[in-house]
This record gives C-alpha cells, structure tokens and sequence, in this order.
C-alpha cells in the first residue's frame, strides 16, 4: 500500500503537531485561510485535514476525492458536516478532554471576575471614577450551589475544583436512566438546577436538543433578582443571548462570563450590560500546553487513521471496517 502523504492544516496548529506529521511521513499542508472555499481549493490531493472551528462543509468535501479522515483540534465537533463525511466514507474523529484543564482555569476566572465584576473595576480606575466600589453589589461563592450542566471531563473537573477550593454544593442536571456520576452532590431537573444555583456552568456540546438550551424558558426558572453567575466556555449556541439580556435586566443573571458568543455579540442585546457581561474570543484552550497537547493528539490520529487503525475518538464509525 501507498502510504498516503498530506494533511491540510486549516487552522494552524502548535508546531509539536507539525513535526510529529511530518516525522510519520505525512506532509502538512497549510491552508491559506479557514473559509470552505479556501479548503475546498487546497484539499484536492491531501489524505487527512485537522480543523479547529472552522470545522469542515459538505462542499469542502465534494472537493476532496482522496480525502480518508476529518480531525477536529478540539473536542467540539458541530462546525463539521459528520453526515455528509459518514456519507462520503470519511472518518471524523476530535480530541476531547485533552485541552480540559486549561479550559477549567478558564471557566473559574471567568466566575471570579464576573461574581466580582472584575472587567468593569479595572475600566473604573483606568478612567478615574473613585466610586466605584459602591456602585455594584459583589458577591462570594463559598458554600453555594453550582450547577454544572455537561459533565464530561471538563464540567467534572470545575465541579470537583469548585467543591473543593470554595465548599461549594455541586448539581447536575438528571438524565433519565444515568447513574449520578461522582462528584455530584445532587442530580437535579434542569429548572430546579437553575432555581438553585448561585453559578451555572455551561460545558455541554451544541446538538440539537441542546441549542438554545439556556433561553427564556429555562432562564425564567430562576427567581427574579436572584443574582445568580452564569459562565459558557462550551459553545455560543447554548445560549439565548436575547433571553440573558432579560434576565441581566430582570437580575436573574447578576453578570455572565462567555468565552463563546455570537459574531454580532457586541451589536446584539448583550451590549447594554458590559459593566456586567465579560467576553473572551473562545481562548479557553489556547494556552501553550493546551495547545501543544492537543496537536499531538490530532496529529497522532492522522497518522493512525493513515497507517490502517482506528482512532479512538472515532465519531463516525461506520466508516471504518476496523473492528474496535
């Protein structure tokens, strides 16, 4: 067999990826720019693509007649077409878990500086207004509920940090026939979840039954000026942005920490609370480590993928006639 020889990187990648194609044989090749129509002109000879979030179109892949396998640097796979890849016999497979902790400090900065407003403190000196100090409630977290909703290795580690460095009572949402995972003080419905909790926590994936999951409904659960901290370092459509700017005006939201939003956040109803809505550019796992880690994992499922295994984050495993 001829082992195959390219990858396209479409998002770039730690170097650490980089070498460790090319030391497997493999030849990275650089995509220009992350849009469809810059990946659907490069892709035509390559074997293999690593995607951030990107992600990658069914019109990409009608580009890519040598295509084998999709990697998502990340564990988010929603911005990828997996039907029209499982359709086409190519293999998707993502990198969960391996950038948690860098996206768990994240989550906590995020619920510290929004619990006490950090952002706005520092706007406050930097423009001179002594006052600040008096203008706002802050609050403690210590001995609190946290609501914890996708407890996978990311919610679970923030649960268990949370539990541990401020005593905090940990909630998960109840899913039907699922034992309560450990770590969980109470596995709770989701209104309830949130009629308690003082920080809520988003880490759960974009699907269809998630979209919006944080909107009006679920939002009106929780007790008008309850103040509670809401932080998402998962995926901007988890929320309702509309619905948070009510709940910011009602003072069901106290503040809000997103690493995630939409692409006209600050044009959006969220603009009228930036003393109380902090924004990241979706940096929870961008830090070196992260980084590197990740790299090595996407590139070590291409190089699996292209010696004949089966890589074991596979999504799509139809595509494989690989026995697991």
């Amino acid at each position: 067999m001829k082992f195959p020889k390219k990858c396209l990187i479409i998002q770039r990648i730690h170097d650490a990826g980089l070498n460790a194609l090319v030391e497997g044989g493999v030849t990275p090749v650089l995509c220009p720019a992350p849009d469809m129509a810059s990946v659907a002109a490069h892709v035509g000879d390559c074997d293999a693509a690593i995607t951030r979030d990107a992600g990658f179109s069914a019109a990409a892949l009608d580009a890519a007649p040598r295509l084998r396998g999709i990697i998502v640097h990340g564990s988010g796979y929603d911005v990828v077409d997996v039907a029209a890849a499982t359709a086409r016999g190519v293999a998707v497979c993502n990198t969960p878990g391996v950038n948690a902790q860098s996206v768990v400090e994240l989550t906590l900065g995020l619920a510290f500086a929004a619990a006490r407003r950090l952002t706005a403190a520092d706007r406050a000196v930097w423009g001179g207004d002594a006052g600040f100090r008096e203008s706002a409630p802050f609050t403690e977290l210590h001995g609190k509920a946290a609501l914890i909703i996708g407890w996978g290795a990311i919610g679970a580690r923030v649960g268990a940090a949370l539990r541990a460095a401020l005593g905090m009572t940990i909630l998960t949402p109840h899913r039907p026939g699922s034992p309560p995972p450990d770590g969980v003080d109470a596995v709770v419905p989701l209104e309830d979840g949130l009629a308690r909790a003082a920080l809520i926590s988003l880490h759960a994936p974009l699907t269809a039954e998630t979209r919006g999951l944080i909107g009006a409904s679920a939002l009106g659960a929780i007790a008008p000026g309850a103040g509670a901290i809401l932080v998402n370092t998962s995926r901007a459509g988890l929320v309702d942005e509309a619905a948070l700017a009510d709940a910011l005006a009602t003072g069901r939201i106290a503040a809000a920490g997103l690493d995630v939003a939409s692409p006209d956040v600050a044009r959006g109803p969220l603009a009228a609370f930036t003393d109380r809505v902090i924004l990241s550019p979706h940096v929870g796992g961008t830090t070196e480590e992260a980084r590197r880690r990740v790299s090595l994992a996407a590139a070590g499922h291409v190089l699996t993928l292209l010696h004949g295994g089966r890589p074991s984050t596979l999504l799509n495993p139809e595509t494989l006639e690989i026995p697991a």
